[in-house]
């Protein structure tokens, strides 16, 4: 499948990495191609620059934010939650279309430091802003509430874990899961709980996300939702 991966930061990376793995026609997206490639430093996380990372993954296309949406019969949003509606503009209504968009976005604000606060919750989401920006578009949000590494590599932590689906489209979300399940999600570990609107839950878990990642100081943990027998 031809996907579209906003962002070129560790998430579009990683999830960049795991859809080339699986032989997926996979492009990123960014605002500025030239300015993106002329970075040098490593990124927080320590990982290599853009240019030497497109290096090392040959298959991955590099475009801006118009052409990555062109490109993909899908659309991951891996931007800032900051920078999520300015990169969906960008790519253009045109070329968005009526597409499913995995959208791992979060409104998280760190202009008072750490940790952050919600630029947009309880009676809105990044999530609704997107589908409103973009009503064909068909927006499925998830992935939003665990590292990237766990996202692609669920495994990695032992037993049984969940992330949360939710969107207006049930065939968007059929294809998202279908999507995850080949990163390794059991089909029971991904939880479907409504439409859109339902991303103010799942955006609102951040908060107590960034205080056990300040906790722990390691980001590989998740949520497991133990339910008693009905």
């Amino acid at each position: 499948m031809k996907i579209g991966v906003f962002g070129t930061g560790v998430v579009g990376q990683v999830i960049a990495e795991k859809l080339e793995s699986l032989g997926h026609d996979v492009m990123l997206g960014t605002r500025d191609v030239q300015q993106s490639m002329a970075r040098e430093a490593k990124d927080k996380s320590g990982r290599p620059a853009l240019k030497d990372w497109m290096a090392a993954h040959p298959k991955v296309k590099l475009g801006t934010f118009t052409e990555a949406a062109a490109h993909g019969q899908m659309i991951v949003n891996a931007t800032s939650g900051f920078g999520a509606l300015e990169a969906l503009k960008l790519a253009g209504e045109q070329n968005l279309g009526n597409k499913p968009m995995l959208d791992i976005s979060n409104p998280l604000d760190f202009s008072k430091g750490f940790p952050p606060s919600l630029s947009v919750c309880n009676t809105d989401s990044l999530g609704e802003q997107l589908q409103r920006a973009f009503p064909q578009l068909r927006v499925v949000k998830g992935l939003n509430t665990l590292t990237c590494f766990l996202m692609v590599a669920p495994r990695m932590l032992p037993g049984t874990h969940h992330l949360f689906l939710c969107g207006n489209d049930a065939d968007a979300k059929a294809e998202v899961r279908n999507l995850l399940g080949s990163f390794g999600w059991a089909d029971a570990e991904m939880i479907d709980l409504g439409d859109i609107t339902n991303a103010r839950g799942t955006e609102q878990l951040l908060p107590i996300w960034v205080r056990l990642y300040d906790k722990f100081q390691n980001p590989m943990f998740n949520f497991s939702i133990v339910r008693a027998e009905q």
